[in-house]
C-alpha cells in the first residue's frame, strides 16, 4: 500500500537482524494461529497480503508446514524484517513488493488456496478496500479461501472506547480511512463471489471473516 500510514498505526520497533517488532503482532499472533489451523487448507500455497514485519509470516509457517506461504509488504525495510523472521523455514518464498491495494496484481499471483489479510483495512480508503477483495478473489482458486482480521464497525457503531478513539483519531489524520462497517463487507465479499463461512469475534474487540472463493452459480 503506497498511502502513508498515519503516525498511531503499524508501530513496529527496531531489533535485532533486521527485525522490527509490532507489538500488535506480538498480541494477535497465537490467536491468529488457532483460527487459521481450524479453518485453513490442509495444504497448497498462501498468500499474505501486507505483511507487515513478518511476525504473523514466521508464526504461520511454522505452525501449519503444508502450506506454502508468500508474505507480501511494500515496505522495503518491512521486507527485509519479513525475510529475516523466515529465514531458514523451507516453507516460506523470500517476501515480495506487492501493493494490495493495485489493480491487477492478481494476475501475478493467481492460484492461491489462502489468503490472510491483517490489521489493514482501517488504513485504507473504502475505494482501496474494494479494489483488494476484488483483487483477491481474483487470485484464489476455486473453494480457496480469504480470512480477513482487523478492527470493523457492527452495524455502523463504533462498540468501545477504544475503538472510538482509535478511528477518529485515523479520520483527523486522512479522513479516507478509519473503521469499515462489517455490513458492508459482508455485502462486498458477496459481490465478489466470497462466501462468508464465518465471521468470528476475536479479542480486544476485533472480527475476523472467513470465506470461500463461491464456484459459479453458488451465490
Amino acid at each position: 500500500m503506497k498511502r502513508t500510514l498515519p503516525s498511531n498505526a503499524s508501530v513496529a520497533f527496531k531489533s535485532d537482524g533486521g527485525r522490527l517488532v509490532a507489538p500488535a503482532a506480538s498480541r494477535n499472533s497465537a490467536v491468529l494461529c488457532e483460527l487459521l489451523e481450524r479453518v485453513a487448507p490442509a495444504s497448497g500455497h498462501a498468500l499474505e497480503l501486507a505483511s507487515g514485519t513478518g511476525q504473523h509470516a514466521a508464526a504461520f509457517a511454522q505452525r501449519l508446514p503444508d502450506l506454502v506461504w508468500q508474505p507480501s509488504e511494500v515496505d522495503p525495510e518491512r521486507r527485509i524484517s519479513i525475510d529475516a523472521y523466515t529465514k531458514g523455514l523451507a516453507n516460506v518464498n523470500l517476501a515480495v513488493d506487492l501493493d494490495a491495494t493495485a489493480k491487477d496484481w492478481h494476475k501475478s499471483f493467481g492460484g492461491q488456496d489462502l489468503i490472510v489479510l491483517v490489521n489493514l483495512l482501517h488504513l485504507i480508503s473504502w475505494w482501496e478496500v474494494k479494489t483488494l477483495v476484488f483483487e483477491a478473489a481474483q487470485a484464489l482458486n476455486i473453494d480457496g479461501q480469504f480470512v480477513v482480521y482487523g478492527p470493523f464497525m457492527r452495524e455502523g457503531r463504533l462498540t468501545s472506547k477504544g475503538d472510538k478513539q482509535f478511528h477518529e483519531a485515523l479520520v483527523q489524520q486522512d479522513p479516507e480511512i478509519g473503521y469499515k462497517n462489517d455490513m458492508d463487507m459482508l455485502t462486498l465479499f458477496q459481490r465478489c463471489r466470497l462466501e462468508v463461512t464465518e465471521t468470528i469475534e476475536m479479542p480486544a474487540n476485533n472480527l475476523a471473516f472467513v470465506t470461500k472463493k463461491a464456484r459459479q452459480g453458488e451465490l
